[in-house]
């Protein structure tokens, strides 16, 4: 317990990382001359990658932070189209034994490469976002996203004018489940009379669920036309679709992972953003790379929750404040949370 402490008071300190990520996409790398071990932090990104204001930005972030206060060389590796496992590990492998401590995968799909490659460089230090991977010189950096995505629900449930949101799921797997299971849980709890419509884009991530704004846009277009007035996706770059159809049609949209309010390529959008669901990627990057500059580098399962405001909700769109009860009633069911007296559903 003494590590995820240490772990999550570094994260807290950096919670709104997420919120000013950069968003240039393709390929970036500091070059270097030697393999020393010493090079500093390198991520690889998901599916979407860099540019998907979302999940992938919000861990360059973190990155971006620990460059600057380090001194860091980096480096951040895109995905490519129809990758296998054999791909994630000879790209993991590399940035290991170009020298980079630590390298971090970021998304659920890293974990067998992780397992497999971290095993074959035991004085790196790895980093996998959203899987727990065994391993002495392994860290999993787990969220507990239906907590966040419960408060979503709150704030749906207040803010629904027709009595029916949505719910656009990028991928059909576990990790999307806890999104989808706290966000209806914390509809019904809060409005009974609220109906969820649930969609997922694809059954396989290389299908395209969490990369494609087309897809996303024509699912919400869909569930707008059976009167749903509140939409939240988790569908990394497919989301941005979901934003812009909701826009375009005057309901509410909810962001995820990062504060979409504030994201610059979501900016002609952002006044429908009622808010987002938060997940402080960019806080668990940055604080596993000071633990290895600290040289006291974390491993095991690391868990960010409420308690650690390691997920939350924005408040950054003016009108938040301005939806009758909404506010009360999500800090109301975040602290009740954080007390125990609600236990959130994770599928």
């Amino acid at each position: 317990m003494r590590r995820i402490s240490k772990l999550t008071r570094v994260a807290v300190g950096v919670a709104s990382l997420g919120l000013v990520a950069t968003a240039c996409g393709g390929t970036s790398s500091d070059s270097g001359d030697s393999d020393s071990g010493d090079r500093g932090v390198a991520i690889a990104y998901d599916v979407g990658g860099k540019g998907d204001q979302s999940f992938n930005d919000a861990a360059f972030a973190g990155l971006t932070k620990a460059k600057d206060e380090f001194g860091y060389k980096t480096a951040d590796i895109e995905p490519t189209e129809g990758e296998t496992n054999a791909d994630k590990e000879q790209r993991l492998a590399s940035l290991a034994k170009q020298g980079y401590n630590p390298v971090i995968g970021v998304g659920f799909a890293y974990g067998p490469a992780m397992k497999a490659v971290a095993a074959k460089y035991p004085k790196t230090t790895f980093g996998i976002v959203d899987s727990v991977v065994p391993g002495k010189n392994v860290a999993s950096l787990v969220f507990a996203e239906e907590q966040a995505s419960y408060l979503a629900g709150v704030a749906a449930a207040k803010a629904t004018k027709t009595n029916v949101v949505g719910f656009v799921g990028g991928v059909d797997v576990p990790l999307i489940h806890k999104f989808e299971a706290g966000y209806k849980q914390g509809v019904q709890d809060t409005n009974s009379k609220v109906k969820v419509l649930s969609q997922y884009l694809t059954q396989t991530a290389e299908e395209g669920g969490f990369s494609s704004p087309d897809k996303g846009k024509a699912a919400a277009e869909g569930q707008i036309e059976k009167k749903a007035d509140v939409l939240y996706a988790a569908a990394g770059l497919s989301g941005q679709g979901v934003i812009e159809a909701a826009a375009k049609a005057k309901v509410w949209a909810i962001g995820v992972d990062s504060d979409q309010y504030k994201q610059a390529a979501l900016a002609p959008y952002k006044n429908y953003i009622l808010t987002s669901a938060l997940k402080d990627v960019g806080g668990a990057v940055y604080a596993l790379s000071k633990s290895v500059h600290d040289d006291k580098p974390l491993t095991g399962t690391q868990t960010f929750d409420l308690k650690v405001n390691g997920v939350g909700l924005s408040e950054s769109n003016p009108q938040y404040a301005k939806v009758a009860g909404l506010q009360d009633a999500v800090n109301k069911a975040k602290q009740e949370i954080i007390d125990g007296k609600i236990k959130v559903n994770t599928e």
